[in-house]
């Protein structure tokens, strides 16, 4: 079997502190495989890694450890299981062995206050991403790697404080001055030079954009992205088509979220804000064709840790002008929603990658609030173009087989 590795920027974060247990505790068979999309029938006969073919390392700008991480989630909330972590000792220990320094590069104030001692303040964009490829290049080398993909899970950034780069040659060009670049078009750039798929799970632009998209077209590498759905976003996606098709027209609807965790005080910076209530704000108009009333309102709530709350009122008119309203309210433990849907798109991505594809990946905007290469929101029909694109990937041998059955 092939072995993959799975390099994570944001690497001791709780989102990739549960994807890293998670994926262990399914491979030692102490986990259940419950939300993780790619088992569904409709994508048998996939080439799929398994959870045991993976290896984990990543970037941080955050000092700690991944172990100890996987041991306060497990205290604060138990969404991981404190009985399972000792089965892992040493997986944990070897993903905390792989992570390297990240880059804080025009990070913004909420993700600076986070950079810890190691990290490099004064390098250049282009040193930098350097740097970061190298760390990836050894991580592959060392661990006898087939095949590595790079996912984005760190906090999500300011958008760029100058017009970001258009193509694969002005994000080259950039490089060597830094304007319209943060962080993330830097992770991005070292992730496509070293030839992997690199995922977006967050809204930061700078992090997927057309540059980058053009970027990895040019090197043959796929990428997906942005904004993992996981939440409120997901239901909006599946319950507006309701109004559309419906012919109810929705006068209002407006979203309330708290959240505790880091990503919460990082969102608690209006800077850093603009760029999630933005891909948060997209669906709406999107799948009813037209813009009604909308707020997003995002807070931070620390007692809430990785839980989060959202409260949605829709206002909508019915025949003969009746106005009527719906309400919802969501509360999930963000990490263990959004961890199978990283693996899944890990997956994803690499059997694109084995089958050839490269730049962006539109028929994954199931997973994404703001999908790149696509303006589909409706929930249901991205899903066909997911199941429809996971039989383009399906082997034709496979497909014989299944018709002879």
């Amino acid at each position: 079997m092939a072995r993959i590795g799975i390099w994570i920027i944001g690497a001791r974060g709780g989102l990739a502190t549960t994807l890293i247990a998670g994926t262990h505790l399914m491979a030692a068979g102490r986990a259940t495989r419950t939300g993780l999309v790619t088992d569904l029938p409709a994508f048998a006969g996939l080439p799929l890694f398994e959870p045991g073919d993976v290896v984990f390392g990543g970037h941080d700008i955050r000092e700690g450890d991944v172990h100890l991480s996987a041991l306060e989630i497990a205290r604060a909330n138990g969404s991981i299981p404190a009985e399972g972590l000792r089965a892992i000792d040493e997986q944990l220990a070897a993903a905390e062995a792989h992570i390297r320094p990240g880059t804080a590069f025009q990070g913004g104030p909420a993700i600076r206050a986070f950079v810890g001692r190691s990290v490099k303040s004064r390098e250049t964009p282009k040193s930098a991403v350097a740097r970061l490829r190298r760390d990836i290049a050894e991580f592959k080398t060392s661990e006898r790697l087939d095949r590595v993909v790079v996912v984005n899970l760190a906090s999500t950034e300011p958008p760029p404080d100058a017009e970001p780069p258009r193509d694969a040659a002005g994000l080259v060009k950039a490089l060597s001055t830094g304007r319209g670049l943060r962080a993330g078009s830097l992770y991005a750039a070292a992730a496509i030079a070293e030839g992997c798929p690199w995922v977006n799970f967050t809204p930061s632009v700078s992090a997927m954009n057309d540059a980058v998209v053009d970027y990895a077209r040019r090197e043959g590498v796929p990428t997906a992205g942005s904004d993992g759905k996981t939440g409120e976003t997901l239901v909006k996606s599946a319950l507006a088509p309701m109004f559309a098709h419906r012919a109810l027209r929705v006068l209002s609807w407006q979203g309330y979220n708290i959240l505790g965790d880091r990503d919460g005080l990082v969102l608690s910076d209006p800077a850093h804000k603009a760029s999630k209530v933005k891909s948060k704000d997209a669906v709406l108009r999107s799948v009813l064709g037209y813009a009604p009333h909308t707020h997003v309102g995002i807070d931070y709530v620390p007692s809430l840790g990785d839980n989060k709350t959202a409260w949605d009122f829709i206002h909508f008119e019915g025949f003969l002008g009746h106005r009527m309203s719906m309400q919802f309210t969501w509360q999930g433990c963000d990490a263990v929603l959004a961890a199978p849907l990283v693996l899944d798109l890990c997956r994803l991505v690499d059997a694109a990658a084995v089958s050839g594809l490269s730049g962006a990946l539109p028929d994954l905007g199931f997973f994404f609030k703001s999908p790149i290469g696509s303006e589909e929101h409706d929930l249901h029909v991205q899903w066909e173009r997911l199941t429809a694109f996971a039989g383009r990937l399906r082997p034709a041998s496979k497909r014989v087989a299944r018709r002879r059955r």
